[in-house]
């Protein structure tokens, strides 16, 4: 869908330029972009290997697992549908404390199988559970400890303090959390879910 999105976005901007006769402007505009992705691409290989390497160490400390441990009493709270020890639990524990560490190379494929163990606790296959909705909105608006990928980008755009953004980062993610989570639990006491929760009913 973004390929369309982005597709759609190149060929207005061409129209829209030739229709008033800039078309060389936005040729100029593109080429410059292109230079400047470039060059910021370049400037986050340095801040990037630094904090890569630091939140590496930090996975294989077992920080990441320490903060696993402390984030299952939470968990059992958000999401009561899933057994305590069902494999579900355990991926989508550890796929929020990646998240929180800014390890996303590792957060992917964890929030991948944890979405496949929730899918065999499924009663209703093809419809998203609570449980789902619950953790993907967790994920969309997860909490970032260390923002490593937008430091990265502030420290190669030239930022005096690329660090500045951790107070203001974790102020909003948790903001988002709170908010996603909230909405998330009002949804799915609905009218309009009934019908699905009646069915997961008979199911079981």
């Amino acid at each position: 869908m973004l390929n369309y999105i982005w597709l759609a976005m190149v060929i207005l901007a061409i129209v829209l330029g030739g229709i008033n006769g800039k078309i060389e402007a936005v040729t100029t505009a593109a080429i410059d972009a292109a230079a400047g992705a470039v060059t910021i691409a370049i400037g986050l290989i340095g801040v990037m290997a630094l904090w890569l390497g630091l939140v590496k160490i930090m996975e294989d400390s077992g920080l990441m697992a320490l903060v696993a441990r402390a984030l299952n009493p939470v968990m059992k709270r958000l999401f009561p549908d899933v057994p305590a020890g069902h494999p579900a639990m355990s991926s989508m524990t550890m796929n929020i404390a990646a998240n929180m560490l800014g390890l996303n190379n590792a957060a992917t494929p964890l929030g991948l199988k944890a979405m496949e163990d929730l899918e065999k606790l499924n009663k209703i296959p093809g419809v998203a559970t609570n449980a789902m909705c619950t953790f993907l909105t967790i994920n969309t608006g997860s909490v970032q400890l260390i923002p490593a990928t937008m430091i990265g980008v502030m420290a190669s755009a030239g930022s005096k303090d690329p660090t500045a953004i951790i107070g203001t980062t974790l102020a909003a993610g948790c903001a988002a959390l709170i908010a996603g989570i909230t909405t998330a639990r009002l949804l799915e006491k609905l009218p309009v879910f009934a019908a699905k929760r009646e069915a997961e009913k008979e199911a079981q």
